[in-house]
């Protein structure tokens, strides 16, 4: 057993100095062996990082030209795609899931930094000459200054990458709390932004709990919070964040649907149905958790839904399996739990996942995917967001029942239908009230020009994550009139214009 190193804080672009009071453990989920010893954040840290953070932006990034920060983003992504292997590793290391996925989380995250590459046009203002008599009217967006991102153990490359690069473009200083049960993606990306040239304590990483999370929510030098978790706890920090007056982007849970109609290539939904359910341990808030096959074919899905999952090899990431362990011991508990739940309210468990041979060494946090029949609604297993690989199936007796069960359910994040009636894919994705929709593509994550986020209990705010939604909660607007005396003088330079 390898002795636990040291996880700490990056202020400034450096490793923080200083002695934690106190400090929480993160484990190799496969082997579940302690592999970092965590320093946590005091609120007084947190003040000191932000005040450090503030003065840079007021000393340097926030009147640095669009062809400078431009420069540093296009320096980023390329840094960032050199060491995405790198990074898959420690993803993989901390939180479980397979090296492929890994890679696959920080491509993704990259697109986002690649759309943040385009800043200066997604800052450029309006303009309207003469609105008045030789009076001209023009718009601008200008940077908040400090802000702050709480990312989630499920992406810890991607989810900061929704936020981290269009806050840095658009001119702020960014402190991110990474989730402390696998902060070392994180702080490696962090790194490379001092690396392509941003200005010391414009990127700050503060590693902590909810001691850390409500000293950013308190700061009143912090002007906006990203956050993506939890219903509850979004909920929590939408409310906080917001009665201190700052803006607040908070994105919740999610109990995505996936309608499939009798009509529907029932080999593609089955092969969707198990990627999308299965894929990352089930711990993403875009997996499919709930299938609602309209009569007849549950039973023909459900069969070849079976046949794909034996097929299945669940272990230890870096082996070649399919899929990988839970992040922590508590939360297999907590999946097994809900699988104890099911059993127990009369749904028919298809495939057993809480028992079996895994390949890993030592004692990981494992529990195979998991298949349930004839699931109701009051059922636990429906109503609550499990966060684990367990496949709950309903039965529908029509394309209107099956509507009316997802648009009862109180999140909104994301849907999906299979079928080949391009009139039935029509109607849905008009008449669905969820936030992002596929047809016949079961994880209908946006690309990063589109704006990321979902309706009801699954979003606290008004801004969707990345795309022009994120470039607008990022800044704020400003409208200027101006009057101006005719020019009178000029000069000569015959030199080819430049930027700079």
């Amino acid at each position: 057993m390898s002795t636990p190193q040291r996880i700490t804080h990056l202020v400034a672009g450096s490793p923080w100095q200083g002695t934690a009071e106190r400090t929480s453990e993160v484990f190799n989920p496969a082997t579940g062996e302690v592999s970092g010893v965590l320093d946590l954040a005091s609120a007084d840290l947190v003040g000191d990082v932000v005040a450090g953070a503030k003065q840079a932006w007021q000393d340097s990034w926030r009147s640095l030209s669009l062809a400078k920060r431009q420069a540093v983003l296009f320096s980023f992504r390329e840094l960032l795609n050199r060491d995405k292997e790198r990074i898959a590793e420690l993803i993989t290391a901390e939180h479980g899931k397979v090296l492929s996925d890994a890679v696959g989380e920080v491509t993704r995250g990259l697109e986002v930094v690649e759309f943040a590459c385009g800043i200066p046009h997604l800052l450029k203002g309006g303009f309207t000459e003469n609105a008045s008599t030789k009076v001209d009217v023009y718009s601008m967006r200008q940077s908040l200054g400090v802000v702050a991102v709480i990312s989630p153990f499920n992406f810890p490359a991607m989810v900061p990458m929704w936020f981290v690069p269009v806050a840095v473009a658009c001119g702020n200083a960014v402190v991110i709390k990474p989730s402390e049960k696998d902060p070392s993606a994180t702080i490696a990306i962090a790194e490379l932004w001092r690396e392509a040239g941003l200005p010391d304590g414009i990127m700050n990483v503060v590693n902590g709990d909810k001691e850390a999370v409500d000293a950013l929510l308190a700061h009143p030098d912090v002007k906006a919070v990203s956050f993506v978790g939890s219903t509850p706890i979004a909920r929590y920090v939408y409310e906080t964040g917001t009665s201190h007056g700052k803006r607040v982007q908070a994105l919740g849970g999610a109990k995505n649907h996936m309608l499939v109609l009798p009509d529907a290539d029932l080999d593609l939904a089955a092969d969707a149905a198990v990627n999308a359910g299965f894929g990352s341990a089930g711990e993403r808030c875009m997996a499919i958790s709930a299938l609602v096959a309209v009569e007849p074919v549950a039973d023909e899905l459900i069969e070849k839904i079976k046949d794909r999952m034996g097929k299945l090899r669940t272990g230890d990431g870096t082996r070649g399996c399919d899929m990988g362990p839970l992040v922590t011991r508590a939360h297999r508990d907590k999946v097994a739990s809900y699988v104890d739940a099911g059993v127990e309210a009369g749904a028919d468990l298809v495939v057993d996942g809480r028992d079996g041979a895994f390949d890993a060494d030592g004692d990981g946090f494992f529990l195979a995917p998991t298949l349930f029949d004839k699931v109701t609604p009051e059922m636990s297993i429906y109503a609550d967001e499990i966060f684990g690989p367990v496949l709950s199936v309903l039965r529908a007796s029509s394309y209107d029942e099956g509507l009316d069960l997802i648009n009862s359910n109180p999140y909104g994040n994301g849907t999906a239908i299979f079928t080949n009636d391009g009139g039935a894919a029509r109607r849905f994705q008009s008449e669905v009230e969820v936030g992002m929709v596929g047809v016949n593509v079961p994880i209908p994550v946006p690309m990063s020009y589109y704006s990321f986020g979902g309706w009801k209990n699954s979003l606290f705010g008004d801004s969707h994550a990345h795309g022009t939604e994120g470039v607008h909660f990022f800044t704020r607007g400003k409208v200027v009139t101006s009057r101006w005396l005719d020019p009178s003088h000029g000069g000569l330079n015959l030199g080819f214009p430049q930027n700079d």
